[in-house]
């Protein structure tokens, strides 16, 4: 069961130092408006031309220091450009995936992304550039991303961090052979674990074999909290 989240924390924001030298983190607070697009006011989903308008566009972080993991994409798809929320697209298997692996104690949606925080979990890309598909990613871009995260993970210290998809995890990390599951290697002293790709693109994995590879990871989570 997915447990409340003490949020007695403040927002980390970079110094004007920080901003010269690193990409600005924007985090989101609960108290911040929903990223809406003009559109989503008025439509459930987006006309072509509205969705191939939102390539290239970024969307904020959901994040807070402390959090007990952060989820990582690899970049926005279409649909989260035009709205601003992640894993927006529908069939996306990312919201009913923690619901059932005991993240959250309902299936949110994506225009609650927020509440994520209250469960003590967040959400950031690699690269945060929508697309239409993650292909249209170069190696270099993900290598980059690699780099950002890092700076995120310095900045916020989750207490965990969670790859989706394990193709984008060897290229930006350059470990080739990294199988899923968590990872030799910390980064920035946080464990890494690697799950699969929640889209519906990705038929290797089934709804339930999700559920069971979300809901080991949840319970390796506890496991390592309770030895500390």
């Amino acid at each position: 069961m997915a447990a409340r989240w003490d949020r007695s924390w403040a927002l980390l924001y970079p110094t004007d130092n920080e901003a010269k030298n690193e990409e600005k983190i924007t985090p989101v607070h609960l108290s911040a408006p929903v990223l809406y697009s003009p559109a989503m006011s008025t439509q459930d989903k987006p006309s072509p031309t509205e969705l191939r308008a939102a390539a290239d566009r970024s969307i904020a972080d959901v994040i807070a220091p402390g959090l007990r993991v952060l989820f990582v994409g690899i970049n926005p798809g279409l649909y989260s450009g035009w709205s601003g929320q992640h894993f927006a697209r529908p069939g996306n298997r990312f919201w009913p995936t923690l619901h059932a692996a005991g993240f959250t104690p309902r299936q949110l949606h994506p225009s609650e992304q927020r509440q994520l925080l209250d469960y003590g979990c967040g959400v950031t890309n690699f690269v945060n550039r929508a697309t239409a598909t993650a292909a249209e990613l170069s190696a270099d871009e993900l290598i980059a991303g690699a780099a950002r995260l890092e700076q995120i993970v310095r900045r916020f210290q989750p207490q965990s961090v969670a790859v989706l998809g394990i193709t984008a995890y060897r290229t930006a990390f350059r470990q080739p052979k990294a199988q899923l599951g968590r990872q030799p290697d910390a980064l920035a002293g946080t464990p890494v674990w690697v799950l699969p790709n929640p889209s519906g693109l990705n038929a290797h994995f089934t709804p339930a074999a999700l559920a069971a590879l979300f809901a080991e990871f949840r319970r390796q989570l506890e496991a390592l909290s309770q030895s500390k």
